[in-house]
């Protein structure tokens, strides 16, 4: 086959996607334009999927299953795609999402990295990059993990949006990310949500010691039911918490550190002044 490209499956969970992809339609004796048009796509489609030149979709990979007869197996592309998609992203948190974007109420907490919800994209993705450049995960799992935090924050974006308190750690808005236009519009971005009806966003000032209330990164998701959930994570693993006695002492803590923290206004003040 004229100018046929070798793929390395341990180079990526996309590269063994796509040689996977391309193992199952050869053995099938089917070229690139057969599988095609059972996808209703191009051929030129599936070589990009095949040799990683495009990363697979959900809807794609459901019509693979479909064409492949592969359709709720444990084999399935669909499945092989969602762990592709949650690969860099630590044990908990996939379920964690699920209810984020069916809460009412977002309570959080962050030390040393402003939250996820308030990221700039560019913010975002020195983060991801760096996690690249540590080795930690791939590009394309830099680009899933900034693509599901844009979806996350589109989310918050519907006709009766969930009210969502913020406390950051002083550290949050010290620590430089990205060079000074980051940071400069990442703060001007707190700026702003802090102005919008449904958010309230405090920090934790240095001063504030051993009267906070947490150490840790936590989430506190209050759904419509008014039942509340619970998420915190460890460098190796998040987890989720839905017992009532559990959470309950979690919330009492919460609103604890509010009180102790500054003010919305006192904090925007402290962050203008970056």
């Amino acid at each position: 086959m004229v100018n046929r490209k070798e793929l390395d499956p341990e180079s990526s969970p996309a590269a063994a996607y796509g040689a996977r992809m391309r193992r199952l339609r050869e053995k099938r004796g089917w070229s690139q334009e057969d599988l095609a048009g059972s996808l209703e796509c191009s051929s030129q489609h599936v070589s990009a999927v095949e040799t990683c030149r495009k990363p697979p979709t959900l809807p794609f990979s459901r019509k693979v299953d479909l064409a492949l007869g592969l359709t709720g197996s444990t084999d399935s592309f669909e499945r092989e795609w969602r762990e592709m998609r949650r690969g860099s992203l630590l044990e908990g948190f996939p379920e964690y999402v699920g209810y984020e974007g069916r809460a009412v109420e977002i309570r959080l907490f962050e030390v040393g990295l402003i939250p996820g919800l308030l990221q700039t994209s560019e913010y975002a993705r020195t983060l991801a990059n760096g996690d690249v450049q540590r080795g930690a995960i791939t590009p394309q799992q830099a680009d899933e993990r900034v693509s599901l935090l844009a979806e996350r924050q589109a989310a918050l974006v519907r006709p009766t949006p969930p009210m969502v308190l913020v406390v950051m750690d002083e550290s949050c808005i010290r620590q430089a990310i990205g060079g000074p236009e980051v940071m400069k519009a990442q703060l001007q971005r707190l700026v702003e949500v802090a102005a919008l009806p449904n958010w309230v966003l405090q920090v934790s000032p240095f001063a504030v010691g051993a009267r906070r209330s947490f150490n840790l990164p936590v989430n506190l998701l209050t759904l419509a039911d008014r039942s509340i959930i619970a998420y915190a994570e460890s460098q190796a693993q998040g987890h989720m918490e839905r017992e009532t006695t559990a959470v309950v002492p979690m919330l009492t803590a919460y609103h604890q550190l509010q009180a102790e923290v500054l003010s919305q206004a006192a904090s925007v003040a402290m962050i203008q002044q970056e």
